[in-house]
Parts: structure tokens; C-alpha cells; sequence
């Protein structure tokens, strides 16, 4: 079962592992680590020289929280990361507020509400990328993949054409530089 090789991953890093408490014990409404550091751990380990927690640029927190569509809804949940953990870039994001502010940052037509972390996670810029984790209450990995993990496990960097426009992928593609940073990871645009 591919969830299991990734949980096995993510258990061989206590600082994910740590993460992923924080952001559990947090009460973050329905709140997952996903995207970036989830691939970077992945990639890093398999097609890389192993994980280095230094180098994760973000972590993306998404959490669902239909009450309070307020930008101050995501720095409050930020800081709250912060003050549990400091070390970390967290980067706490509403998932429910994604339409008031979507079409505005990317030049995007309207976007509709998302009514759920798997429903916003679909939407996420490459198939790799397209997947969350979370810790339950039992220390269990719960792992959030609505395209499967393909393309995350076997090293395959691949738009997900759900709300990314071409041009917004190739930008993506160059500013991350996926081949450079793990030589064996396939690109398919």
C-alpha cells in the first residue's frame, strides 16, 4: 500500500514528526502539513542526498475553518504554530477563504468555495504536491492524496492542471528547479 512507504518516511523524521504534534495539538480546525515539505521530505530521501529540515522553505499548514474567512484568521493560526514551535517557517492557511483571495493573487477567474481539506488539497499545483498529512489523537499518520501518491513516491514532477495554468506551472517549474535539486526526479509537463 503506497500510504504505508510514505508513513514509514515521514516516522524516520522525528522533525516532521514533531511537526506534525505541533500542528495537531495546535486545535487548528481539520489542520494537515502538506504540499512542499511533504515532497521535499520525500524526494529528498529517495531521489536526493536525505531530508534536511533547514532547507524546507515553508510549511504549509492548511486547516478548514468556514466561520472566520479573515486574512487574520490565517496569521493568528501562523503565530499559534509559532509560539508552540518557533524553528519552523510555518505557513497556516484557511482553506475555506481560498475564493476571497485566489483569483486576486494569480489573476485567476472566481474560484468556488472548497468545502473540504481533500477538496482543496485536489487543487494543489502538481500531482506531487497534491497530498497532506496529518497526526490523530493515537499518534496515527493519516494521509490526504485525492490523486493518489504516484507521482510523489516515484519521483515524477507533473502539473495538476485543477486550477494551474500553463504559464503558472512553467513558473513553478523553474523557481523550484526539481531536476537540479533531486538529478533523478522525472519531469513531465
Amino acid at each position: 500500500m503506497r500510504e504505508d512507504e510514505l508513513r514509514e518516511l515521514v516516522r524516520r523524521s522525528p522533525w516532521l514528526i514533531r511537526a506534525l504534534g505541533v500542528v495537531r495539538d495546535s486545535a487548528l480546525p481539520d489542520a494537515w502539513i502538506g504540499a512542499g515539505t511533504i515532497r521535499d521530505l520525500v524526494w529528498a530521501e529517495r531521489y536526493g542526498n536525505g531530508f534536511d529540515p533547514s532547507s524546507v522553505r515553508d510549511v504549509d499548514v492548511a486547516f478548514l475553518d468556514p466561520t472566520d474567512l479573515s486574512r487574520d484568521n490565517d496569521n493568528r493560526a501562523t503565530q499559534r504554530l509559532e509560539a508552540a514551535w518557533p524553528e519552523p517557517p510555518w505557513e497556516a492557511k484557511n482553506q475555506a477563504a481560498v475564493h476571497t483571495w485566489y483569483p486576486a493573487k494569480f489573476g485567476t477567474g472566481p474560484v468556488p468555495p472548497l468545502r473540504s481539506i481533500a477538496e482543496a488539497v485536489a487543487t494543489w499545483p502538481e500531482y506531487a504536491t497534491a497530498v497532506a498529512i496529518r497526526l490523530d489523537p493515537h499518534d496515527h499518520i493519516a494521509v490526504c492524496a485525492p490523486h493518489g501518491l504516484d507521482d510523489l513516491l516515484d519521483g515524477i514532477w507533473r502539473p495538476n492542471p485543477t486550477r494551474v495554468s500553463p504559464e503558472t506551472s512553467r513558473q513553478r517549474l523553474a523557481r523550484h528547479r526539481p531536476t537540479e535539486r533531486w538529478p533523478r526526479v522525472r519531469v513531465i509537463t
